[in-house]
């Protein structure tokens, strides 16, 4: 019989209680005291900003899930996943650098290769070790790195381990960019597709355009574009004609693709070296089989989903209209609908507006965003009905001066 921690019979002087219980060096208690003064304890419950006092209770509408197309619960995908592991007696658990060209892994790359339009893929534990990974490789302490100022912090991390300099251009300014790198020179441009924070998308075609001009290296991150955009969901890229103009694409596969993967996309001449280059290719497990299974199945449902796709569309639309009417200044053009209430208190207020009623969509704040722009963000997925977007619409309208939205200052900036 399996006992819980309720159950169990422990003595209180059992060395299993008071097992981790050394103190920390000055460096370390420091680090936890700031965490403490910034997160928790400015807040009411305790908490961090994140996570507020109310759990989502019978009828809630949860606009938190990345779960665009709604399959996380799709048959064919469970199936698949369900079907390797009844069916396999063990499987390798090990780096993929061991893998044979016939191995389901590489099966998986090919096709994922085949479905945004370029030779090859390279499959990895996930988005942010895609991005690590890849400017692990490409770059070095020699390399201008152009990034737009709200891209990912994955791509962030990746020029910082890399050894880089980056250089930041204006979020979305393309002359802005070409300035620095007529003053830098040479090198690589990053940049996401469609930005998580906000739900803008890039000017795709004139950054290109740039880093055609200047011969530079180009990375798109389409993490929230992958699946939602482009023929059958193959991407922003694909949408825009640019397949042929871009380096790299890489992306997480637990937005659309609801799994727990990256991948970049990219030349078959990249891919042969890139495993044995990059550290997380080489000092990480790969993924298990049952995942790739569920992956390989999510793209066969993700290529035959445009209907999934145009009523996400549909309900976007419908969202980002109903906000904009009630006077909130939201600069989305996607699924991901942001509201900038600025200051974390003014924020907090939202949230718990919303849970009291029953809506839960999440905050964004540092490091995500500036510390005085924190969000809060609604991401929709296309089995949402109007009418529960209606009715968060209301919502959104009864509570305007109970949190004092009139006077921030993005409506404030709306108004102007």
């Amino acid at each position: 019989m399996v006992m819980d921690n309720n159950q169990l019979n422990i003595d209180n002087d059992s060395p299993a209680l008071h097992r981790n219980k050394l103190d920390f060096p000055e460096f370390l208690e420091n680090k936890l005291i700031e965490c403490d003064r910034e997160l928790f304890l400015p807040r009411k419950n305790g908490k961090p900003l994140v996570v507020g006092d109310l759990a989502p209770g019978p009828g809630a509408i949860i606009l938190q899930s990345n779960d665009y197309l709604n399959i996380s619960n799709h048959p064919e995908i469970r199936k698949a996943q369900i079907d390797i592991l009844s069916n396999t007696e063990s499987e390798p658990v090990m780096s993929a650098v061991f893998f044979h060209d016939d191995s389901p892994n590489h099966c998986f790359e090919r096709e994922m290769a085949e479905f945004a339009g370029f030779e090859s893929s390279i499959v990895c534990q996930s988005g942010w070790a895609a991005n690590v990974g890849l400017m692990q490789v490409i770059a070095d302490k020699t390399t201008p790195v152009y990034i737009d100022f709200f891209t990912h912090m994955s791509l962030w991390e990746g020029i910082k381990v890399s050894g880089a300099t980056p250089r930041s251009f204006r979020h979305n300014d393309p002359e802005h960019l070409e300035r620095l790198i007529r003053e830098y020179g040479q090198g690589i441009i990053m940049l996401d597709s469609l930005y998580s924070t906000i739900g803008d998308i890039a000017p795709l075609r004139e950054i290109i355009e740039i880093a055609e001009r200047y011969e530079c290296i180009t990375i798109v991150d389409e993490s929230h574009s992958l699946g939602t955009h482009g023929p059958h969901g193959s991407g922003l890229v694909a949408e825009f004609g640019l397949t042929d103009k871009v380096h790299f694409i890489t992306g997480s596969l637990a937005k659309a693709f609801a799994g727990r993967a990256g991948i970049i996309i990219c030349s078959s001449r990249f891919a042969k070296y890139y495993p044995y280059m990059a550290f997380p290719a080489i000092f990480s497990s790969a993924l298990l089989a049952h995942e790739i299974a569920g992956l390989r199945a999510t793209i066969r449902v993700i290529r035959e989903s445009d209907d999934r796709r145009a009523k996400l569309r549909e309900n976007a639309k419908f969202f980002r209209d109903g906000l904009d009417a009630l006077g909130y200044n939201i600069a989305s053009q996607s699924q991901i609908i942001s509201i900038e209430c600025g200051l974390e208190s003014d924020t907090e207020l939202m949230r718990d507006a919303l849970e009291k009623r029953n809506v839960f969509g999440s905050v964004f704040m540092t490091p995500a965003t500036p510390k005085t722009r924190s969000l809060m963000r609604f991401s929709l997925h296309s089995g949402l009905e109007k009418q529960e977007l209606q009715n968060v619409l209301e919502i959104c309208a009864e509570i305007r001066d109970e949190i004092g939205m009139w006077n921030w200052k993005s409506t404030k900036r709306k108004s102007t």
